[in-house]
């Protein structure tokens, strides 16, 4: 098992929910935790503990990003007007991998985030390899023509595992996708329930 594969079976076990909707998913066989007391009876979590958990699963989901990229969002979401929490969703959506992932032209949003590093994206015409990249409503995202016919973009946007979100036009023979809106929490497709209000509350403390 590759680090990267076992950091994702990791997190799922952690959290007690399968936290991408993965059919190999190993909560999906054993719902208790990892380690040699995984199946002790958990003890009621602080409120602390339920606010951490909240940070953990959403950070985790886009690609375990970094504690200090997650607080940027966080502070940038606290800055703009109504509600931080639906605020931070927008703006996570509103990732370049996260678009890539979303649009199904890759399998996993972790090979979201390698796909754009690796260049094979373009925005509005041109190349961009920042994961991070901040998308906004409008802008075209589309794979270099070289990148359209490599097997993992073709495999991912065939899958029936999962559907493109209603927020993004997707066109999967030119291999274009366009956000027509920043999303709402509810229009987020997340296959577990998330809790951003939660994490608003871990780091108003």
């Amino acid at each position: 098992m590759t680090k990267r594969l076992s950091a994702k079976h990791k997190l799922d076990r952690r959290m007690g929910e399968n936290i991408w909707g993965r059919p190999k998913s190993p909560v999906n066989r054993r719902e208790y935790g990892p380690g040699q007391h995984g199946q002790r009876r958990k003890g009621k979590l602080s409120d602390f503990g339920v606010q951490l958990r909240a940070k953990q699963k959403l950070k985790g989901y886009y690609a375990n990003i970094s504690e200090r990229q997650f607080r940027g969002i966080y502070q940038m979401a606290r800055r703009l007007k109504g509600d931080t929490g639906a605020h931070m969703i927008g703006l996570l959506e509103r990732r370049l991998d996260a678009v890539i992932y979303r649009a199904k032209f890759v399998p996993t949003v972790f090979a979201a985030r390698q796909f754009v590093s690796h260049g094979h994206v373009k925005v509005n015409g041109k190349r961009v390899s920042i994961p991070s990249f901040r998308v906004k409503v409008g802008d075209v995202v589309e794979l270099k023509d070289s990148s359209k016919e490599l097997a993992l973009a073709l495999e991912a946007s065939q899958s029936t595992e999962r559907d493109v979100p209603d927020y993004l036009e997707v066109d999967h023979k030119k291999m274009t996708a366009k956000m027509t809106r920043v999303p709402t929490l509810g229009e987020v497709p997340y296959p577990v329930q998330m809790e951003p209000h939660l994490v608003v509350e871990f780091y108003s403390r």
